[in-house]
């Protein structure tokens, strides 16, 4: 979906297209934190 976004505000120059993708982006970054974050709540306890 990025990269869709990214040609698309490339081809046109608009601005809501570009926030679109840094908001896609942020949430791209912030998702292996919470899959991090779930993986280790299931660790067994020892």
């Amino acid at each position: 979906m990025l990269d869709f976004t990214w040609k698309v505000f490339k081809e046109t120059g608009n601005i809501d297209t570009y926030l679109l993708f840094k908001e896609l982006e942020k949430e791209n970054v912030d998702i292996p934190e919470q899959s991090e974050e779930l993986a280790h709540r299931d660790l067994p306890i020892s």
